[in-house]
């Protein structure tokens, strides 16, 4: 359904609590600690950089699903930007996420997850397993903002089509109109518009009514798909072979048709 969709959330964070494998005296670092720090009443002296070796710049990001309200709990993804070399045990400080418009839509915080790690010796020798600098907080952001979605206003409601293809479009429309004549018509090979009644509770019982509909979608194209790597072939059900022969070098491909009786 057109506007009942995530949005993208990023925001800009610091990460504390690493064992020394943070950005250091990272310059935008330095910044952005200062500005947490002064959130919280406690100043760094001027002209002093101080080593931040257990701190990491990172961007945080996540994505709000549609009908989020405050309160809530999304997932989030951290990021570093600098030259920090792993997130593991370190903590996020609280962050905003703003959403496009410029807006803080969550606030993310707490302990990161991190599924990599890095070890190095003195020697020069280095070991990487997975990506130790991308970690994740499960439920790590509170919602703040709902969105609006479009759901209980207007008369017509669009329902959009993952592929466009007019054959599908106009099977969806004749199922819908079985169950609701009249309600839905064909804008284009994607979008039908859908009268549905104004009332939330009403339009969300025709709504989940209409998601149950059983439709068959029009033949996808025919397709082969070659893997030049592997050797692998895929051919879909909708490609139909022709009688042909093909020569390159000693390899030579003949297909034949043999017509079979069989009752």
């Amino acid at each position: 359904f057109q506007g009942v969709r995530t949005n993208q959330l990023t925001g800009y964070g610091i990460v504390v609590g690493l064992a020394g494998t943070g950005d250091d005296n990272l310059e935008y670092l330095t910044q952005a600690m200062r500005g947490v720090s002064g959130r919280m009443g406690v100043q760094l002296p001027a002209g002093v950089s101080p080593g931040l070796k257990n701190a990491a710049a990172v961007m945080v990001t996540a994505e709000l699903p549609a009908f989020a309200k405050p309160g809530q709990r999304i997932d989030v993804t951290v990021s570093t930007i600098g030259k920090a070399k792993s997130l593991r045990g370190g903590a996020l400080i609280m962050t905003p996420l703003y959403g496009a418009d410029g807006q803080i839509y969550a606030m993310a915080q707490g302990n990161l997850a991190v599924g990599g790690l890095g070890i190095s010796a003195k020697d020069g020798s280095q070991l990487t397993v997975n990506v130790p600098t991308v970690g994740r907080i499960a439920e790590g952001a509170s919602v703040e903002r709902a969105v609006a979605t479009g759901f209980d206003a207007g008369d017509v409601l669009r329902w959009n089509l993952f592929n466009a293809d007019f054959l599908t479009a106009a099977r969806v429309r004749d199922a819908i109109n079985r169950q609701l004549p009249g309600a839905a018509t064909v804008e284009d090979g994607v979008t039908l518009a859908l009268a549905l009644p104004r009332a939330p509770d009403a339009r969300a019982s025709v709504m989940a009514m209409i998601e149950m509909l059983d439709v068959t979608p029009a033949e996808t194209p025919a397709r082969v798909i070659v893997n030049s790597r592997t050797g692998t072939v895929v051919i879909n059900s909708a490609v139909r072979l022709s009688p042909a022969a093909i020569s390159h070098g000693k390899l030579t491909v003949r297909v034949e048709e043999n017509p079979k009786i069989v009752q």
